[in-house]
């Protein structure tokens, strides 16, 4: 078997054998396959596509080139969330301990941010000392115990994503269905849950910009699971605002608390009792999805979905007191207030461009060497649907640095489409896939 063959059957649209695939895989993982050739392949995939079977034999190909967690020693279902990302999104830091709160068992390998503000193990670094590097025994014992963790990926895990996410970035070859999906759910599988719930995102702040592609992508993945004998469901859902009032990092994390408090803002909340009902259905705790949502609607106005986020700072040796006053967050200290300079309702608002402005402001990375202010960011005053008159607030920008707040104003404004007339307004999920 040869690469060069390989290349040359995906080239003229033929369909690869499990064993074309596993060979090739395990040869670019290994060095013996020269990224040139690994290029080619993913040009040849990226025009001609990858039907059904091919595209889960690449994700298992790709599980097998690194370690599996093996998550045997925890009792009952596990189940993890994962998202494809979207400005304002910390929904994992709100479904986590609501889940866990309710019954469930989530064991969640997180992810860094690159690019607009930072992933989910950025925020939780937010709070003081909080440690995202678990033992296998901690990881373990901390789910069987409290029902929760979320941790760094310290071990192997599929390293020939690693190697391709990083050929598809300077290749152009990052959007196709067929390859993100492989590399989102060989992860997730790897990662050794027994049911997965994919939050895949569409809109302006999304990758994924349209519902149709998102749709395709949520099918790619929810077929994957199901030929992983995982259960898998994904709920396609609109990014085209930010989630929520804040971007940042601690900004982030305040609001979580809001929310967890039974208090936040609606559609952040709306969405993480859906997204969570989904979750206790895969977890087998309630099959009702409405039963379900009562149930995190119980545990969010009794206290203990609070609780179980101190639990999860306090098992892995971060400081409660933040949690427990929220004012307590190191906040930057230079802080500056955006103001509408028309009269109108806010008719769109760019989550992209309001990620880049948090960006500009300090709460991202542009490179992966790049530190994160923690507590940079932006709380937005007017979304979509609010009238303003000239000189209303709209949002304001926090950073360290002072030369910031020029770029991150302009950007900022740019984000803002002011009109007469009022938007409709979207249901923040358009469809769910199980």
């Amino acid at each position: 078997m040869r690469a060069f063959d390989i290349i040359a059957k995906k080239r003229d649209s033929k369909e690869l054998s499990k064993e074309e695939i596993e060979f090739f895989i395990d040869g670019y993982t290994k060095g013996e396959v020269t990224d040139y050739q690994a290029s080619a392949l993913l040009m040849a995939i990226y025009l001609n596509g990858f039907n059904e079977e091919e595209t889960v034999n690449l994700t298992m190909a790709m599980i097998k080139s690194g370690d599996v967690v093996d998550l045997s020693e925890i009792n009952g279902i596990k189940v993890d969330k994962h998202s494809t990302g979207g400005v304002g999104d910390k929904t994992s830091l709100i479904l986590v301990p609501m889940v866990a709160a309710a019954g469930g068992k989530v064991a969640k390998l997180s992810g860094r941010g690159l690019g607009h503000t930072g992933g989910t193990l950025d925020k939780l670094e937010a709070i003081p000392n909080f440690d995202i590097n678990v033992t296998k025994e901690n990881f373990i014992d901390f789910v069987n115990k409290s029902g929760l963790v979320i941790a760094g990926q310290t071990q192997n895990i599929v390293p020939a994503d690693k190697k391709l996410y990083a050929l598809r970035d300077v290749t152009a070859t990052i959007d196709s269905i067929p390859l993100i999906a492989a590399s989102i759910m060989s992860k997730k599988i790897a990662s050794g849950s027994d049911a997965i719930l994919l939050d895949v995102k569409y809109g302006d702040g999304a990758f994924m910009k349209t519902k149709e592609d998102a749709e395709k992508l949520a099918e790619a993945m929810v077929s994957i699971g199901k030929g992983l004998n995982r259960n898998t469901s994904a709920a396609i859902t609109l990014n085209g605002e930010p989630l929520g009032y804040a971007i940042g990092n601690a900004l982030e994390i305040q609001e979580v608390i809001e929310v967890l408090s039974d208090r936040g803002p609606e559609d952040l909340r709306e969405l993480c009792l859906r997204l969570g009902a989904q979750m206790l259905k895969l977890s087998n705790i309630e099959s009702d999805v409405n039963k379900a949502r009562g149930i995190l609607e119980e545990v969010l106005k009794n206290g203990k979905a609070l609780e179980k986020l101190k639990e999860l700072v306090v098992n892995q040796g971060g400081d409660v007191s933040v949690i427990e006053n929220k004012d307590l967050f190191t906040i930057s200290e230079v802080v500056h207030e955006v103001k509408a300079k028309e009269e109108g309702y806010v008719y769109e608002l760019n989550a992209e461009k309001v990620g880049i402005a948090s960006l500009l402001a300090g709460a991202g990375r542009e490179t992966k060497d790049d530190d994160i202010d923690y507590g940079a960011g932006i709380i937005l005053s007017k979304k979509m649907g609010s009238y303003v008159n000239k000189g209303d607030l709209l949002a304001t920008i926090y950073t360290s640095d002072i030369n910031r707040i020029e770029k991150a104003e302009e950007m900022l404004l740019s984000a803002y489409t002011i009109s007469n007339e009022k938007p409709a307004k979207a249901d923040i999920i358009y469809k769910i896939i199980e």
